[in-house]
């Protein structure tokens, strides 16, 4: 029951008031999100290319005025073309939070979105960096779906993400089979109702499995998000059943978890990539990252304990 606590948690303006004005709250972030600020994650992107590619997420979303959205525009376009300037763009890829440039708007915030995410995708194709659009609540599916659709008929590369915990993935995946895409796979980590997504963890991990192996017999690029060493392998098997080899997909996991597996991942070839957040917004990310791991939240208080 904690989880799903958490995840409600995470929508709560309150208790999230209350959590970033504690100072102890913000050491503990730090093991999660990789800086408040564009120096300090490309700090971290310097230090983390030496044994993986990273994928960078400027933190916020719900954004629900033209000007919030149009900063989160240019808050990637100045990223990219730093990274560029650090000999950095090739390894890394952006992920973006349709929310977060303007999906949220009432009215047109579908057309806003796709313009915001095609100024994003021109700057990022000019340094040679990849962009994935992020998805969020089952609400968002068919938005970001559509917008990924329409940029790769400029931008083929663009990624979209899918969560195997809706019901609708596995039909999803069929639709984009022959895409070519860059499809990454995550389990889900947004509370959403028994109609329109698994509730049990049984059951998540089933259409997980099913998922990779779709993914796996498709023409798309699988980027597999897990931390679990099993779903790894099924996903290992899955490669080898369907001819993919180590440079036909890869694993992609979060800054802060799983470092040791991390770094095995890439001593044996696996290609790895580590996701970045960053950010000032950070309170919704962090609560469904504990959500998401009885050990995360272990980890959270032993913390404040320690003061």
């Amino acid at each position: 029951m904690l989880g799903p606590t958490l995840l409600r948690a995470s929508r709560n303006e309150r208790l999230r008031g209350v959590i970033e004005r504690n100072p102890l709250t913000r050491k503990v972030v730090t093991r999660f999100v990789a800086g408040e600020d564009q120096d300090a994650v490309l700090a971290v992107v310097h230090r983390l290319h030496s044994r993986a590619t990273t994928t960078l997420d400027f933190l916020g979303e719900d954004v629900s005025d033209l000007a919030g959205a149009r900063r989160v525009r240019d808050q990637y376009v100045s990223l990219l073309y730093r990274l560029h300037e650090a000999g950095e763009a090739e390894r890394s890829e952006v992920s973006v939070k349709l929310s977060a440039v303007g999906q949220s708007i009432p009215r047109d915030g579908h057309e806003t979105a796709l313009g915001h995410a095609l100024q994003i995708a021109v700057a990022a194709a000019a340094v040679g960096c990849r962009m994935t659009l992020d998805m969020e609540d089952h609400t968002t599916v068919d938005s970001t779906l559509a917008i990924g659709d329409e940029l790769r008929r400029e931008f083929p590369l663009t990624g979209n993400v899918l969560q195997a915990n809706l019901r609708r993935t596995a039909g999803d995946l069929a639709q984009l089979a022959g895409s070519g895409a860059r499809i990454r796979l995550v389990k889900g980590a947004y509370r959403e109702p028994e109609s329109v997504a698994y509730q049990r963890k049984s059951e998540v991990d089933a259409a997980y499995r099913q998922g990779l192996h779709r993914l796996m017999a498709s023409d798309c690029y699988p980027m597999v998000a897990t931390h679990d060493p099993a779903m790894i392998r099924d996903a290992n098997d899955a490669a080898q059943r369907h001819g993919k080899g180590l440079d036909g997909w890869e694993i992609q996991m979060l800054y802060g978890i799983s470092a040791g597996l991390q770094a095995q991942l890439a001593r044996s070839g696996h290609a790895l990539r580590v996701y970045l957040p960053y950010g000032t917004d950070w309170y919704g990310y962090f609560m469904r990252r504990l959500a998401e791991r009885p050990a995360n939240v272990a980890f959270f208080l032993r913390a404040l304990a320690r003061g």
